[in-house]
């Protein structure tokens, strides 16, 4: 295991876990109870004595639940919090070897490209304040094109100062550097960001050539596509653009330049092996009920071929990858489903061993879709008020209001079908509605408080309306 990944681990106690997660995430206390244990257990591990650390797996997940209760929002966030390469798959997009769809090793081969782009993204941060150096002498070589080809900063001339300086006498090189001098400081006052730079920029591409064809096609067709871009020559074209808008991009082309890609690529794959994250939703749909399995040539038949085809990557094994081979032993893989036609146990026997912790999702009650409306720190509520504050109008919740939106909640759920806490979404979308349309037309400025009638006099006719409420609501 690399010391890279060992200080990247995040530190943080089980309690330390789940106290951030309660920040976004209402409830579901043995949920967020099981991933922070999980997530603590990488920590041991990579902690752990050399002699046995290979031989301790992680303990895979199956979060059973309702949609809407926070099964994803628990996993994304996990990945946040661990700062650890992160995918969603849906279990239902794949199939079968041999049938048309995506084969699972693809969950892998993306969870690297994932982790590879973010490895990268960090080190051209770490070497952000050299690239933005080499960015100025660009920007002023385009400004004021240098007479000789060495870039030497006003210290190394050696060049006299302004008191003794006489132009008349000067060199070309020595009137061109005190020109460069003038500019880099108006350059860097940002008095030039309005001015444009013609820069070389990369034209797109011709169009990538598609392979088609049964299991391992997908990755030679990668690893194709890139051995053919790198025999043809990469063309420039020239275009015309702001200072400021050169910055950014000639900023993001240096830097670049300036990482070890080879080094970024390891980095990934130690991060994807020790630390990965894959998140398998819908897992319910590929279990199937007993009743048909056997059928031959039956849905179910694809299903449990998903079921087998996944069982090595989960219980680990190499997946080849245009960046390498991956070991999938120690990628924590959490899944998830609703398990309404089906159970976990319709699962074949060899994948439900490689889950053995499962937890139960809490369906979600009035209090909760209160608390979801007034203590995460990306509650729909203050999504909304930071919206309408950009048109320099503030917006403001009456406690009974946010009751009432919580009552009509649950008793739609409870009535039309239990969508969890997106009935939020369509029922906060429908009492401002006709705010969001007034504003800034005839609502320019001033502040507005949403109470208990003006919610009931926008819903109160859907919700009388059983079939209107089940189409809107």
């Amino acid at each position: 295991m690399s010391n890279s990944v060992k200080e990247f681990e995040v530190n943080l106690t089980p309690r330390q876990i789940v106290a951030e997660l309660d920040t976004y995430i209402i409830g579901q206390k043995e949920a967020k109870k099981s991933v922070s244990i999980a997530l603590r257990n990488r920590w041991r591990r990579l902690n752990s004595d050399e002699n046995i650390r290979d031989e301790i797996l992680p303990n895979n997940i199956i979060l059973i639940g309702p949609t809407g209760v926070g099964k994803t929002e628990i996993a994304r966030r996990l990945a946040k919090l661990a700062k650890a390469p992160f995918i969603k798959v849906e279990a239902s997009k794949f199939t079968e070897v041999g049938y048309v769809g995506r084969d699972v090793e693809s969950m892998i081969r993306d969870l690297t490209e994932i982790a590879v782009s973010m490895v990268k993204s960090e080190m051209q941060e770490r070497v952000k304040p050299k690239a933005e150096e080499q960015v100025e002498e660009r920007i002023l070589d385009l400004l004021i094109p240098p007479v000789k080809k060495s870039r030497r900063s006003s210290t190394e001339t050696g060049f006299q100062s302004d008191e003794n300086f006489d132009p008349e006498n000067a060199s070309d090189a020595e009137l061109n550097e005190r020109t460069r001098e003038k500019f880099r400081q108006k350059l860097r006052n940002g008095e030039l960001e309005d001015r444009k730079v013609e820069i070389d920029v990369q034209a797109s591409g011709t169009k990538s050539m598609q392979i088609f064809g049964p299991a391992g096609m997908e990755e030679m067709g990668i690893n194709l596509q890139d051995m053919l871009g790198s025999l043809s020559p990469k063309k420039t074209k020239k275009r015309q653009m702001k200072i400021s808008e050169a910055r950014e991009y000639l900023l993001s082309e240096e830097a670049e330049k300036l990482i070890d890609h080879e080094a970024a690529v390891a980095e990934a794959i130690d991060r994807v092996q020790s630390s990965g994250i894959v998140f398998i939703d819908e897992i319910d749909k590929v279990a199937g009920g007993t009743g048909n399995q056997g059928q031959s040539g039956g849905p179910d038949v694809s299903r449990q071929g998903v079921q087998r085809d996944m069982l090595p990557i989960v219980e680990g094994s190499n997946v080849s990858t245009k960046h390498g081979m991956i070991k999938t032993d120690h990628i924590l893989f959490i899944a998830s489903g609703a398990f309404h036609t089906s159970k976990p146990s319709d699962l074949i026997p060899e994948l439900q061993g490689r889950f053995p912790i499962r937890v139960e999702m809490d369906s979600l009650t009035e209090e909760d879709f209160y608390n979801i409306l007034t203590r995460p720190r990306n509650a729909l509520t203050k999504q909304y008020q930071a919206m309408i504050k950009s048109e320099g109008i503030d917006l403001e919740f009456s406690d009974d209001a946010l009751k009432e939106i919580a009552r009509v909640a649950a008793e739609i759920n409870a009535s039309v079908e239990n969508i969890g806490a997106r009935r939020l979404h369509t029922i906060l979308s429908t009492v401002l509605e006709e705010l969001l349309y007034n504003i800034p037309d005839d609502i320019k400025e001033g502040s507005i408080t949403i109470d208990k009638d003006y919610v009931n006099r926008r819903l109160d006719g859907l919700i009388k309306d059983r079939d209107l409420s089940q189409y809107i609501l």
